[in-house]
């Protein structure tokens, strides 16, 4: 086989190689909704105390609420990018708008009110693995790191426009923030007192954790993906003289990266229906 034959061949198992990170993410994400079907049937087979009940109603209304304004802050921010960017927006609303959904998903999360019910005494507090898998926490603050990483990098070199630099390291950054407090305030809370409102108290922070997670992962993974594929298309442009594989696993990092950003967005959507007692939904 002539060296154009191997350099093929290595380039094609390099871009599988870096697609399976996204494919095991995307297995985990589909495990941890079998923990949700678990939850929620605990939920389904009790019958919570009044205080619960409001409990559900006032989360399921705050949650609404939240990202009601979540929508609005992504409204805003395609207003402010129609005056920054001009007609460079066209391309920009559809990101600006994510944004602020998941904002608003994470700030819901992180500023949930406090339960009402009576509390375990003494104060008993859960671990964190039976809120959400460890690997699937850890995942999530890596593909952060990541992410604001590349783009400081091509902040710096120039590629990226001091605007788009800003939005890229700082907006991560802040929901990353956002979440790591909601992770806390589910951590620290001490658990229902024993009865019907316990499985409702293990749902309701199971449902934080992995709303938290998804929508960090989600603004981490899809800019990542983008950043990922723009410097690998740029790098494949140099003409060398040997097989060069870092502008193919720069493409295929970007490919995983958006792969899974859009696999986990799809988990996210079905977590964001809230801890119900009923097979009817509660409003919100």
């Amino acid at each position: 086989m002539h060296t154009g034959g191997v350099g093929r061949l290595i380039a094609v198992v390099l871009f599988i190689a870096v697609l399976v990170p996204g494919v095991l993410l995307a297995r985990a994400w589909a495990l941890a909704a079998g923990r949700r079907a678990v939850a929620s049937a605990a939920v389904e087979f009790a019958t919570p105390t009044p205080e619960g009940l409001a409990t559900l109603q006032r989360q399921a209304q705050h949650g609404r609420r939240v990202r009601r304004l979540g929508l609005l802050l992504g409204v805003l921010a395609i207003v402010a990018s129609v005056v920054v960017f001009a007609e460079a927006s066209v391309f920009l609303w559809l990101p600006a708008l994510v944004i602020g959904l998941l904002t608003g998903v994470v700030l819901a999360e992180a500023t949930r009110p406090r339960p009402r019910w009576r509390l375990s005494a003494p104060p008993r507090r859960p671990r964190r693995g039976e809120q959400i898998s460890p690997w699937l926490l850890w995942t999530t603050r890596a593909v952060v790191v990541a992410e604001v990483a590349v783009a400081a990098v091509m902040w710096q070199r120039g590629d990226l426009p001091d605007s788009v630099g800003w939005v890229a390291v700082v907006v991560p950054l802040v929901v990353w923030l956002l979440a790591e407090v909601a992770l806390l305030r589910a951590l620290l809370r001490p658990l229902a007192g024993e009865g019907a409102d316990v499985p409702v108290d293990e749902a309701l922070r199971t449902w934080t954790a992995h709303l938290v997670a998804a929508a960090t992962s989600v603004l981490a993974l899809l800019p990542l993906g983008a950043l990922l594929l723009a410097a690998g298309i740029d790098l494949g442009d140099r003409v060398t003289e040997n097989v060069d594989l870092l502008p193919v696993a720069l493409v295929a990092g970007g490919f995983a990266g958006l792969a899974a950003g859009l696999a986990v967005a799809v988990f996210l959507v079905t977590w964001l229906r809230p801890v119900s007692t009923s097979e009817r939904a509660l409003a919100g």
